[in-house]
């Protein structure tokens, strides 16, 4: 068997053992897909809203329904709920929804227990409160018989040897520990035989012969449940306000049964014509990079599985466009490889130099995504907190598979030398197109040879300024279709077999003396938004009017003016750390020229999104936000890729030759050098959003719709504003002396003066 020969069944036992894997993947993805947490909106769970009102009979005010909040969100993480929904409701209410609960009694329970500790008396008298524990210092103990206890680390040890030291000389000589006392029912004298038992508050009595200062052991008849459920409430804070229920509700898939269905459907044929692209435009390199995308995807569900993360639709729709980023990499590796071919290199050399210079380019982009959807999972609420942790997950394993695998598979099969002389078969690259350095041949294919991209430039900055100044004029005219996510107000939903009309609803509307925004008539619900911040009985009242009329289910959301104002705050301040933190990422891995240009086009791309949005009157929710934030990551990576190429070509010049001339010259060379790629990534990236948009889920389709206005932004934002900008402050530098450092030192240096000391 000859050397040509022996590389084909190389090629062709790798290629197997590679399909053989993902088929295998694939069937492993089957009940690892069916062991996933879904989200409220995929697969229903428990509702209930509860009154907030002051422990101690004061009012009511911004800080303390703040601060229950807070304490809630810490309990409802030791259910097991990683992605709940929490609903302030005017100024005394809260809502909480929990997908995936099935035991609503133990939740409730769990939510809604003050879980105060006090150390007292036989006689009731308080000795002390928790505030001599350790915060979080609950832990899962035994006693000295070996049955399960509460271990309690004590944090002032002198306070707790003083009053212990007390407590020896009393009659009773004990201290009795309570979770939740309450003066008007709890007595000790009355059960004291109960301590420890599920029938009472009193959780221990111990016996003090002598004063110490030493870690506590709660004791009792407990189970080892028991005993854990005690620790995370004393670890999850106590609540600073007293819950009382008015309902509470167990939730269906509130998107209907198909949803899930429809949307992995559209990922799937999403999925698909990339692979196709892929394999039409790059041959095996691309079936390389299909086979690397199949096992990001694989690996992508099993981290998620493995950290317990509920996947929700906005966590589906980042999962399928982390799948753009991640033919993003391969496409960026694959350009520069064929440059390296084109310019006469051997493909082993070509795949060197190439895989070499787009990785700086690679790492940029993806460690800006991972900034922004840092900042997303820091700053956003619900669902954009489930995008974020989906993206922050993508990009890692990106950088393992499509950067780390895909790379080590192309190296694998390029070692067969199979492909040497199959440039075309290899990655669409023809072999006479290859020029022969040892002939001192020409390169002689150049990308866009003479095209002069900056000859458009004041068409395309012109077609921006008249989309965005129409988008506010049209704001003054009708303003912004805010959601009741982002303005106080109720969101009323309708399921109803019976046709409705907005004439009979807006009726309705009067009837019930709301205040009507907007009113939405699909096929299979009924959403009205009304200004009113519904309440206790009003709910009741709305409810049951749609209910008797239509025999609807009908379901209310209200959003206070306290929700709206911190969602607001929230999304504005995570718009400005993601631009800020780009800004100063750029600068150190580039320049502030770099980074001008860059954020400005980003700048751009919001402002572009945003008049789109007010021209059409689409809604803007808080996955429109998530959507905003996406794009900011997202539309990057291709300024990122064109700056690393203007680097490049500029690195290779001197000073000395270097004019404004020549600045414009390189960054449009670079542009050139780099336009392919970036048609290519916009196809690649562009094709499951559209899947998305035409076969998801309606309630994505914000966030699609914004994705796609984003992209085509983006897709020229970076030639006409980021590289524009770029060269402009370049130009405009060349010729200005550069500031010289000024060094200080302690000594004075001794100026010779003819007659005095010399």
């Amino acid at each position: 068997m000859n050397k040509k020969s022996e590389g084909k069944g190389k090629v062709i036992r790798n290629a197997i053992i590679l399909i053989l894997l993902v088929v295998a993947l694939c069937f492993a993805c089957i009940p690892l897909f069916q062991n996933l947490k879904f989200g409220l909106d995929l697969q229903g769970g428990f509702e209930i809203l509860y009154k907030v009102e002051s422990i101690d009979g004061s009012k009511m005010n911004h800080e303390k329904i703040m601060a229950t909040y807070k304490t809630l969100s810490k309990r409802i993480d030791s259910l097991g709920v990683t992605e709940p929904e929490i609903t302030i409701e005017g100024n005394d209410k809260i809502r909480v929804k929990l997908a995936g609960v099935t035991d609503p009694e133990e939740a409730r329970k769990q939510l809604s227990t003050v879980a105060t500790l006090s150390f007292r008396d036989a006689d009731d008298n308080l000795l002390m409160s928790s505030d001599v524990l350790k915060a979080g210092g609950a832990k899962v103990g035994q006693d000295s018989s070996g049955k399960p206890a509460v271990a309690l680390s004590v944090k002032d040890k002198e306070e707790f040897y003083k009053v212990t030291n007390q407590v020896k000389d009393y009659d009773q000589n004990l201290i009795v520990i309570w979770l939740d006392y309450n003066p008007d029912e709890d007595s000790y004298a009355t059960e004291g035989s109960m301590c420890g038992t599920e029938e009472s508050n009193c959780l221990s009595a111990a016996t003090v012969s002598q004063g110490f200062a030493s870690d506590v052991i709660i004791q009792g008849d407990f189970t080892e449940e028991q005993v854990e459920n005690l620790v995370d409430l004393i670890n999850s804070g106590s609540l600073p306000s007293k819950l009382t229920e008015i309902s509470s509700q167990t939730v269906g898939a509130s998107f209907g049964d198909n949803t899930l269905e429809t949307t992995f459907l559209a990922g799937v044929i999403g999925v698909s014509l990339v692979i196709i692209f892929l394999i039409a435009v790059y041959h095996f390199a691309g079936f390389i990079s299909a086979i690397s995308m199949l096992i990001y995807t694989f690996l992508v569900f099993l981290v998620f599985w493995v950290v317990g993360g509920v996947l929700t639709l906005p966590g589906i729709a980042a999962l399928i466009l982390g799948i753009g980023t991640a033919v993003d990499s391969s496409i960026i590796t694959f350009a520069r490889i064929k440059d390296e071919l084109y310019r006469g290199k051997s493909l082993p050399m070509a795949y060197k130099e190439g895989t070499k210079e787009s990785f700086s380019a690679i790492l940029d982009a993806n460690v800006i995504v991972l900034l922004v959807a840092v900042i997303m999972f820091i700053f956003g609420e619900s669902s954009i907190k489930g995008f974020a942790t989906m993206q922050i997950i993508t990009v890692a394993i990106i950088m393992v598979t499509m950067v780390g695998l895909n790379r080590l598979l192309l190296k694998l099969f390029i070692k067969t030398n199979y492909f040497n002389d199959k440039t075309k078969l290899f990655i669409n690259v023809k072999a006479e197109n290859i020029p022969d350095v040892s002939k001192n041949e020409e390169v002689k294919v150049v990308p866009l040879k003479n095209f002069n991209f900056f000859k458009y430039t004041k068409q395309f900055i012109g077609l921006s300024v008249v989309i965005i100044v129409l988008g506010v004029v049209m704001f003054f005219v009708r303003g912004l279709n805010l959601s009741v996510d982002y303005q106080s107000g109720s969101d009323i939903s309708i399921v109803t077999e019976e046709k409705l009309t907005k004439k009979e609803l807006s009726k309705d509307l009067e009837k019930l003396d709301l205040d009507k925004r907007e009113i939405q008539i699909d096929d299979d619900e009924t959403t009205i938004l009304v200004n009113n911040v519904l309440e206790g009985d009003e709910v009741d009242e709305v409810t049951h009017y749609f209910e008797d009329k239509y025999e609807a289910k009908t379901n209310i959301g209200v959003v206070s003016n306290i929700v709206q104002q911190e969602l607001v705050k929230n999304a504005f301040l995570s718009v400005f750390l993601s631009l800020l933190g780009i800004i100063l990422y750029i600068s150190i891995r580039f320049k502030f020229s770099y980074a001008v240009g860059g954020v400005a086009s980003l700048l751009h791309d919001v402002l572009f999104i945003f008049a789109l949005f007010i021209v059409f009157h689409l809604q803007i929710s808080t996955m429109f936000i998530a959507a905003i934030l996406a794009i900011i990551g997202y539309s990057i990576n291709d300024t990122i890729v064109t700056f690393d190429r203007i680097r490049e070509e500029l690195g290779n010049i001197s000073e000395k030759k270097l004019t404004k001339e020549v600045v414009w010259k390189v960054t449009n060379r670079a542009i050139c050098e780099t336009f392919v790629r970036t048609v290519h990534t916009f196809l690649a990236t562009l094709i499951p959003i559209v899947i998305l948009i035409f076969l998801g889920s309606k309630e994505i389709l914000t966030f699609n719709l914004a994705m796609l206005f984003g992209f085509i932004a983006g897709a020229y934002s970076s030639i006409y504003i980021a590289a524009v900008i770029f060269a402009a402050i370049e130009a405009r530098n060349i010729g200005k002396p550069k500031k010289k450092k000024v060094i200080y030192t302690d000594e004075y240096e001794e100026k010779q003066i003819k007659g005095i000391n010399c």
